[in-house]
């Protein structure tokens, strides 16, 4: 048997966030927003408080997601909540405050610190819970899934379990107008990530397949596009779309090798958690492209660079080349270029190996993994 699991209810399209206040009406008096200091300064944040004070809700504002969420933060946000005594959330951003939402709701309801949720499935339900996307990639706004990093071991914690997919997402490439190119194409390129590696991992399952298709394709059409003009709306709208459903891919059918091994340079060089994906993508679906040629391949013809009459493999190679492409179309560096120490690289590569293979994503790949392979790719970065 198995489960196909979205948020309760997904709001998307024009003007989708002034018309979520009756939804989020429903959801409780007063609420937490869980955002950034740069957010709050922008034009979509006033149309969020000025939704609120239409529909008579209450709200406190917190701030302190600065970077990618530590468990420091979280425990910042549980003060405030309890403090100003909410009792909903609304997470407004990129996937830090949307996951750091996550996370505080968990500690509302659980208890304890974010650290003792590590390995284990979360059931405890959290208060209700509105995701607000500003960007367009972490898909975090339907994921049952929160990444927060344990500062005293350094390492980024994958927090799952049903109770943390939001209650309502709201949807709109307009919102997401304000991410610099950089940004754009960081998060968009975590989305592509989500859809490979759920259409190619060892759990993909035929619900999720064509949502994994899809993304790819308005990934691919709509990404060049945004990257070189952010005010391009329909580029926009489709990568919002897209970031949506490889989010609900990866809710069903799971990450593999990319993200179990993004996560330990993120956590240890503070790279931005798109970015190390793009920086692994091609490298790591070379590795993996032998166990799924079939399954590549679709990709390939399913994006245009391979062509019908191409056999399995060739076609799946010429999608591998097709990611490469794109990471350099949007710039994205290599170690070096981003001014990482190579020595100090390799000097806690060890650690990265073993820390990607305990977080369980590198066993979804459709071929076996092994600490050697990751070693192994992990140079290959040099």
């Amino acid at each position: 048997m198995s489960e196909f699991i979205t948020p309760k209810k997904i709001i998307y399209g024009e003007n989708s966030l002034a018309l979520s206040g009756k939804y989020i009406a429903e959801l409780g008096k007063k609420a937490l927003i869980v955002t950034g200091k740069i957010v709050v300064t922008l034009d979509i944040f006033k149309q969020l408080t000025d939704m609120l004070d239409s529909e008579g809700i209450k709200y406190a504002v917190f701030t302190g997601i600065t970077g990618e969420p530590t468990d420091t933060m979280i425990n910042e946000g549980v003060e405030v909540y309890k403090k100003e005594d909410c009792d909903f959330l609304i997470g407004i951003g990129g996937g830090s405050p949307l996951d750091s939402m996550k996370a505080i709701g968990a500690l509302v309801t659980g208890g304890g610190k974010i650290s003792d949720y590590m390995g284990k499935v979360i059931e405890t339900p959290l208060p209700p819970m509105a995701a607000i996307p500003t960007t367009a990639g972490t898909g975090s706004e339907a994921t049952q899934f929160t990444v927060i990093t344990d500062s005293e071991k350094d390492i980024k914690m994958l927090l799952k379990g049903t109770v943390l997919i939001p209650d309502i997402a709201v949807v709109d490439g307009e919102l997401t107008k304000s991410s610099p190119k950089g940004i754009t194409a960081s998060t968009a390129l975590d989305a592509l990530t989500h859809a490979v590696e759920a259409y190619t991992s060892k759990k993909a399952q035929p619900l999720t397949d064509p949502y994994c298709i899809s993304a790819v394709q308005k990934i691919f059409k709509y990404l060049p596009r945004a990257y070189k003009n952010g005010d391009d709306i329909e580029a926009r709208n489709g990568l919002a779309i897209a970031a949506l459903q490889a989010g609900i891919c990866i809710n069903n059918s799971s990450v593999t090798i990319v993200h179990g091994m993004s996560r330990p340079i993120g956590a240890l060089f503070h790279v931005a958690h798109g970015t190390s994906n793009a920086m692994l993508l091609e490298k790591c679906m070379a590795f993996a492209v032998d166990g799924a040629y079939d399954k590549f391949a679709e990709l390939g013809r399913a994006i245009g660079t391979a062509k019908a009459s191409d056999d399995d493999k060739t076609a799946a190679e010429k999608f591998i080349a097709a990611l490469g492409d794109i990471c350099r179309i949007c710039e994205i560096p290599t170690l070096e270029e981003y001014g990482i120490d190579k020595d100090k690289f390799f000097e806690v590569m060890d650690k990265m190996a073993t820390d990607a293979l305990a977080s369980g994503s590198p066993s979804n790949t459709i071929k076996e993994v092994t600490k050697e392979d990751i070693l192994d790719l992990y140079k290959s970065l040099w």
